[in-house]
């Protein structure tokens, strides 16, 4: 059976001071007055029935994701004791599926990603879904055809086509240095795909894969699994899960899988509109822009003689004023307020540390 778990346990520190550790980036109805978890899980209308759609995030999300997901089944949400990094995520998700169906076959998003039009995304995750069923060996990725020379992206490089327009993969490339970058964007969305951190495969498979190249972490997963819907459960998942070697799922299963005979990994192209919604410039691309190329996220804001701004504010009674600005972006919270240069935005996640030390996790 067919299932789809959405990761949500980003912390989103780029997107301080609206994203913070009370109210993380996926639960912000910033996105047109929706969240982007709420995006994440109408995109699957039509492709996975409700009942079969899981969260996973931290543990203590739990009641703000069930009101932003009144559907949510009582046992859809599988919430973290802490985070341990994609690997854990993924193959706790795998663990708890493949213990209530043997034959479960998992799509997994991540709730960062703006993505249109949603009817050829759902054509094309479809397809992954097909390739997982066929190839029972075989874990599939889903690439984006680079649109410049990202270092701040993986990359999937590509060898023999197969069916359905998929090629398997012959290296996890991850975020390379910006010469390389450039070189990998040269060579062509034929050779180079950006790694979209999507996926789909047969739990079992996975599991297999996380046995075989970290044993510890599997003993780990199969003992949560094991006191699954047992008056345990929850003391098993917090004695073990902090336990478990924190590393993604591109370098723990990914990248080695690509080197493995006993197993496949292949990448569906994904032509579409694609957005990791992961920093302020990034959110900028999701608003309305003014003749003047100003982004206008959520609240007031009244801008004179102003070029290339970013503003945005969770205070409906607050007004946002700029006279004679240019290229900033100005964020505004009951707590917080941020005025950044646009360039500057990637000093933003130690700008949330250094308000943290300085003024408490309140502010962070």
């Amino acid at each position: 059976m067919r299932y789809a778990v959405i990761m949500a346990g980003g912390s989103g520190t780029r997107l301080w001071p609206m994203s913070r550790e009370a109210t993380p980036k996926q639960l912000l109805p910033f996105i047109q007055g929706k969240s982007l978890v709420q995006i994440a899980t109408q995109r699957l209308e039509g492709l996975v029935p409700a009942a079969q759609r899981y969260i996973c995030a931290a543990n203590k999300q739990e009641p703000l994701m069930r009101q932003a997901l009144p559907e949510l089944g009582a046992n859809q949400f599988l919430g973290e004791p802490c985070a341990r990094d994609t690997l854990n995520a993924v193959g706790f998700s795998a663990a708890i599926l493949s213990k209530k169906d043997p034959d479960a076959i998992i799509a997994i998003f991540t709730a960062d990603h703006i993505i249109e039009p949603i009817d050829q995304f759902l054509k094309i995750v479809d397809q992954g879904y097909r390739l997982a069923e066929q190839r029972p060996q075989t874990l599939v990725t889903f690439g984006i055809a680079p649109t410049h020379a990202a270092s701040g992206y993986g990359y999937l490089q590509l060898s023999t086509p197969i069916e359905g327009g998929a090629s398997i993969v012959d290296q996890f490339k991850e975020k390379p240095a910006a010469d390389i970058a450039d070189r990998y964007f040269k060579a062509g969305a034929s050779k180079y795909l950006w790694n979209s951190g999507m996926f789909v495969w047969r739990a079992s498979t996975l599991l297999d894969c996380i046995r075989h190249y970290h044993p510890e972490n599997y003993a780990g997963l199969m003992k949560i699994a094991a006191a699954w819907g047992t008056p345990a459960q929850q003391n098993i998942l917090e004695e073990i899960y902090p336990t478990l070697k924190k590393i993604s799922v591109d370098f723990a299963v990914m990248e080695p899988a690509s080197r493995d005979a006993s197993v496949q990994v292949a990448a569906v192209p994904m032509p579409l509109k694609w957005l990791d919604v992961g920093s302020w410039p990034s959110f900028a691309l999701t608003c309305p822009l003014d003749e003047h190329k100003n982004a206008i996220g959520e609240g007031k804001s009244l801008l004179m003689d102003s070029k290339g701004m970013l503003v945005a504010s969770s205070d409906p009674k607050h007004l946002i004023v700029t006279v004679g600005c240019q290229n900033l972006m100005v964020i505004h919270t009951p707590e917080a307020t941020l005025i950044c240069p646009a360039d500057q935005a990637e000093s933003i996640k130690e700008v949330q540390k250094l308000v943290a030390t300085k003024f408490g996790t309140g502010y962070a």
